[in-house]
C-alpha cells in the first residue's frame, strides 16, 4: 500500500511519481480483470441459457416417452387380455373334449355301442373344438393352437385326436374354398 502522508513529506518527486505509476498500473490491471469479469458473466449467461434450453428439451422429450411407454403398457395388457381369454376357450374346450373322451372310452370297454357311433362321438368333439371359426384366418389360428395342445409329442397329445383334427380341419378349409370359389363365380355373373 501507498502511505500517502510520507509521499506528501517528502520533498522528491520520485516517490509521487512512482505512486502515480502504480496507480496507472492497477487501474489498467482492474480494468482488465472488469473485463474479464463481464466476459466470463456473459459467458456464463449463454451458458446458462442453452442449459435452460436443454433441461426444457429433455423434459419435453421424458414426457413425450412416458406418454409412449403408457400407450405401449395399455395395449400390451389389452393383448394380454385377448391371449388370456383365448387361452381360457381354449382351455374350456380341452375339458369338454377330455369329459367326452374318457365318455368314449368307458363306452368303448362297455362296449355299450358300436364302432361307427363311437367315430361318430368324436367327430361331434371335434367339431366343438372348431366351433366359432368363422373365416379362414380363425380356421388355421384355431389349427394352430389345437396341435400344441394335443400333438402326440406333447405330454398330453394323442395321435387318434389328431388324426380327427386334421380330418376336420381339412373338411372345413375346403368348405371355406368352396365357398369362396362360389363367391367369385357369382361376382363374374
Amino acid at each position: 500500500m501507498i502511505d500517502w502522508d510520507e509521499i506528501n513529506k517528502a520533498e522528491d518527486t520520485s516517490p509521487l511519481k512512482e505512486a502515480k505509476l502504480w496507480l496507472f498500473r492497477e487501474n489498467i490491471r482492474l480494468e482488465n480483470e472488469k473485463k474479464e469479469l463481464a466476459a466470463s458473466q456473459e459467458k456464463f449467461l449463454k451458458e446458462r441459457v442453452r442449459f435452460q434450453r436443454e433441461l426444457e428439451d429433455l423434459n419435453r422429450r421424458t414426457v413425450m416417452e412416458r406418454k409412449r411407454l403408457k400407450e405401449e403398457s395399455l395395449f400390451i395388457e389389452k393383448k394380454l387380455a385377448i391371449l388370456q381369454n383365448g387361452f381360457k376357450q381354449l382351455e374350456e374346450d380341452r375339458r369338454s373334449f377330455e369329459r367326452q373322451r374318457k365318455e368314449l372310452a368307458q363306452r368303448r370297454t362297455g362296449s355299450l355301442f358300436p364302432e361307427p357311433e363311437i367315430g361318430r362321438d368324436c367327430e361331434d368333439s371335434v367339431k366343438l373344438l372348431f366351433r366359432g371359426t368363422s373365416n379362414p384366418l380363425a380356421l388355421r389360428k384355431r389349427y394352430k393352437d389345437l396341435m400344441k395342445i394335443f400333438h402326440p409329442d406333447n405330454l398330453s397329445g394323442d395321435g387318434e385326436l389328431v388324426q380327427l383334427i386334421n380330418r376336420e380341419y381339412l373338411r372345413r378349409k375346403k368348405h371355406f374354398e368352396q365357398a369362396a370359389l362360389a363367391e367369385r363365380n357369382r361376382g363374374q355373373e
